[in-house]
C-alpha cells in the first residue's frame, strides 16, 4: 500500500564510483579511463528494479559515461524514461570558468540528444554545485535550452548549499531576469535547521524508516520530493580506495543496505519523472508573467 498519493521525481544521477568528490583525493580526472567500469551493469540493475515496479524515473546521464556507453543512454529511453544533463566532466561548477562551463553543457546534451532521440529539458550539476559562486550557471542552462535545473540544495554542506533558497518546486529569475523552474532537492525543515532528506548518501545514513517519514512529512504538507541516487551506491563489490575516514564513510557507509531500502521505498510512495511531476504542478511555462508561473508559483531570485 503506498504512503501517499501525490506523484514524487525518483531521479538518477548515472556517473561511476571514481567519478565522485569524495574519492577524489585518491583517484585523478587521468586514471578515469583505466578504471574498473561498473555504471553499465549498475544502471542496468536499477532498469530492472523500476520495471519490476513499473516505475519511471529521470536519469541525470554523465556526458563521460554517455560517451563510453551509448547504447546504455538507448537502453534507459527504450524503457521509457526521461533523459536529463549530468554535466559532462563531473567537475564542480564553481571551479569552472563560464567558458568552460558552457562548452561541457552544450556537448553533452547534444550528445543524449543525439543518442536518445528526446529532447533533454532538464540538468542537474555535479555534487550539486550550483551555489552563491556559480549563479551565472543558471543563465547558461537557459541559454542552452534547459526549461528546468535540479541543482540547488537549500542547506549548509562543505561542498554545496544554497541556504535560505526556496524548499519547493519554483520558478526561478537568474541574475540576467531569465526564467527557469527549479526543483531543489529535497529537505526537511525541523526546529532551528533544515535536514537534507532527498536520497544519496543520507538515504544510507539516516534508518530506513526515518527516511520514509521523513519523505512523508513533505507529501502530507502537499508537496511532492525529489529522490536521487547514484548507481554505485547498489554496488557493494565496488573496489575500495584508502582516503580519509570522513571521506570513506561518506561513500562506503551501507552499501549493502542501500538496495533492499530503495525497493522499500518503492513500494511506499508514486514516483515518476521530474518533468511529470513539474508539468502536473504547472511549472514548465518559464515565462515569468505567463500563466503558469504567475498562478504556480511566486517567481524567486537564488
Amino acid at each position: 500500500m503506498k504512503h501517499e498519493s501525490i506523484r514524487n521525481a525518483l531521479t538518477i544521477d548515472v556517473e561511476d564510483y571514481f567519478h565522485v568528490a569524495a574519492l577524489a583525493e585518491a583517484i585523478k580526472v587521468d586514471d578515469w579511463p583505466s578504471m574498473e567500469y561498473r555504471v553499465e551493469a549498475n544502471t542496468d540493475r536499477l532498469l530492472a528494479l523500476f520495471d519490476e515496479f513499473s516505475t519511471k524515473a529521470t536519469f541525470f546521464i554523465l556526458g563521460w559515461v554517455a560517451e563510453r556507453s551509448p547504447e546504455l543512454v538507448k537502453r534507459i529511453a527504450a524503457a521509457g524514461h526521461e533523459i536529463a544533463c549530468h554535466g559532462y566532466s563531473h567537475q564542480l561548477v564553481y571551479n569552472q570558468t563560464p567558458e568552460v562551463f558552457r562548452e561541457e553543457t552544450l556537448k553533452s546534451k547534444r550528445m543524449l540528444e543525439d543518442q536518445s532521440g528526446q529532447p533533454v529539458n532538464g540538468y542537474r550539476a555535479a555534487s550539486y554545485s550550483i551555489t552563491a559562486k556559480s549563479k551565472w550557471a543558471l543563465d547558461i542552462l537557459c541559454d542552452a535550452g534547459f526549461t528546468w535545473d535540479s541543482s540547488i540544495f537549500p542547506v549548509h554542506h562543505d561542498n554545496y548549499g544554497m541556504p535560505g533558497t526556496p524548499r519547493w518546486p519554483h520558478i526561478l529569475k537568474t541574475e540576467k531576469g531569465q526564467a527557469i523552474t527549479e526543483f531543489p532537492l529535497s529537505t526537511l525543515k525541523l526546529p532551528g535547521y533544515t535536514l537534507p532528506i532527498a536520497g544519496g548518501g543520507y538515504f544510507r545514513l539516516f534508518p530506513y524508516w526515518f527516511s520514509q517519514w521523513g519523505l512523508g512529512q513533505i507529501n502530507r504538507q502537499g508537496e511532492p520530493f525529489v529522490f536521487y541516487l547514484h548507481p554505485w551506491e547498489v554496488d557493494p563489490e565496488q573496489p575500495r580506495f584508502d582516503v580519509s575516514a570522513f571521506s570513506r564513510f561518506r561513500h562506503y557507509n551501507n552499501l549493502d543496505k542501500c538496495e533492499a531500502r530503495l525497493r522499500k521505498l518503492l513500494g511506499a510512495f508514486e514516483f515518476t519523472t521530474m518533468e511529470q511531476v513539474l508539468a502536473e504542478k504547472g511549472l514548465l511555462d518559464n515565462s515569468p508573467s505567463g500563466s503558469a508561473s504567475a498562478t504556480s508559483a511566486a517567481v524567486a531570485t537564488p
